[in-house]
């Protein structure tokens, strides 16, 4: 079977990739000139573990092909998946005009049936919208090709994309098709061997699904950071707390934790979407309005527990930066808190030093020279009044914290993401500060 994927996003290059590893023809199609020339010589335009291994042996195996023309490969595919991105707008609305632009394009060109899916994250009624356009174009040609549109929304977590993809929990489809159903359930049979987990809805269903399974998540991190807060007024423990109800089963413990807030191109965005559909239906999701509130927020916690640690008096100091993308295993700094300190720090008068592993580029994109690169976490926090942990990669959770009171100016260690020993730092004399107590 051959299939397109359009957009090399996040999304689009690992389900390509993925795809293309279990036997079918893929072409990712991109206007990008630029990247579509860097992924044909093997360069990645993201960080993501085992991508970039993946793209260069499906490629020289003849299986992944990259495109900047949609048109010259629609003859030849039975699918197109269309997985462009949706920025948000002013008001926190999704972007669509991309998503419409491929649809456009598909109606314009189609020679026989085609399946046109929708794996972009889009607001309920897209997939309409889309089929509408899809058949104008189609009436205006003069033409009656068959097609089916469907909605299949990715849950993939950054750093560990191509496992999710690999091993999907469940694969949600949504069409009133039966042929699109078939076709669906042939691309995906490869990941289903061992436990059949297609989820077939309506298109609505599915799309309001993806909203629904993001907002869930980042409700409960800005759940806890709301605990978390009152813990430290009242005198509690907030990872004491955090065990306590996640043995409770009908809530678990996963994404319980306490911290400096949620970043990236998912939660953040779809958030803000989520509440923007609400309000275009004349209805108020007061509490997803309020998960974006709390993390908002939270983001700046740990710029105003150094503030009040030096007295508000902060202009002159030197603070080094441990992590910058949003979470560790990738390089995506998109709505990161890292970035809001950092802005928060550079607004103050501060000097900022930063190291991440991969995510330096990235940040040097929004920042430029207006801090300081290091080459690892010790070169950051030599001289430095205070240190930030900001994001959790493996590296920085066992650091030579002798090496680091010895290198440092000053003694405050923010942790914004609660991995350090409280007892263990103050021993040594840090000032140490952490989310919830």
């Amino acid at each position: 079977m051959n299939i397109a994927i359009v957009g090399t996003g996040y999304v689009g290059l690992v389900t390509g990739a993925c795809f293309a590893e279990m036997g079918l023809r893929v072409t990712c199609v991109d206007i990008d000139r630029d990247k579509i020339e860097m992924l044909s010589n093997g360069i990645m335009p993201i960080y993501e573990p085992g991508l970039k291994e993946l793209v260069e042996k499906n490629t020289r195996e003849n299986r992944l092909f990259f495109s900047t023309n949609l048109t010259s490969v629609l003859p030849e595919v039975d699918i197109v998946f269309n997985a462009v991105g949706t920025p948000p707008d002013e008001d926190g609305s999704a972007d669509l005009s991309y998503v419409y632009k491929v649809a456009e394009e598909f109606g314009k060109y189609i020679t026989r049936y085609t399946l046109f899916v929708t794996k972009s994250t889009v607001p309920v009624g897209t997939s309409k919208r889309v089929k509408e356009i899809i058949k104008e174009e189609l009436r205006t040609r003069g033409q009656d090709i068959p097609f089916d549109v469907a909605s299949n929304p990715e849950f993939l977590k950054e750093g560990a994309a191509i496992e999710d993809f690999m091993k999907p929990d469940r694969v949600v489809v949504g069409t009133n098709s039966p042929k699109a159903r078939l076709l669906m359930e042939k691309v995906y049979r490869p990941f289903m061997m061992n436990n059949y987990r297609m989820i077939f809805t309506d298109i609505s269903s599915a799309e309001m699904i993806k909203y629904a399974a993001n907002a869930m998540l980042a409700t409960r991190i800005s759940f806890m950071n709301d605990i978390a807060n009152l813990c430290e007024i009242v005198g509690a423990d907030v990872d004491m707390v955090r065990t306590g109800i996640g043995a409770d089963q009908r809530i678990g413990n996963k994404f319980l934790y306490a911290g400096c807030g949620y970043g990236g191109s998912c939660f953040p965005k779809d958030v803000k979407a989520l509440a923007s559909t609400g309000r275009q239906n004349g209805y108020v999701m007061e509490v997803i309005e309020a998960v974006d509130r709390v993390n908002d927020r939270q983001k700046t916690i740990l710029f105003d527990k150094l503030n009040d640690g030096f007295g508000g008096d902060i202009a002159g100091k030197t603070i080094a930066v441990w992590g910058l993308a949003f979470k560790p295993e990738t390089d995506d700094v998109r709505e990161a808190p890292a970035i809001k300190v950092i802005e928060k720090l550079l607004e103050a008068g501060t000097g900022v030093k930063v190291y991440d592993p991969v995510a330096m580029e990235e940040t040097e994109k929004l920042l430029g020279d207006k801090i300081v690169y290091s080459s690892d976490m010790y070169a950051a926090a030599e001289n430095a009044d205070a240190v930030m942990l900001m994001t959790e990669w493996k590296q920085f959770r066992l650091p030579n914290w002798k090496k680091v009171r010895k290198i440092m100016n000053g003694s405050h260690v923010l942790d914004g993401r609660n991995i350090y020993d409280r007892e263990e730092l103050e021993q040594l004399g840090f000032t140490y500060y952490r989310i919830g107590g």
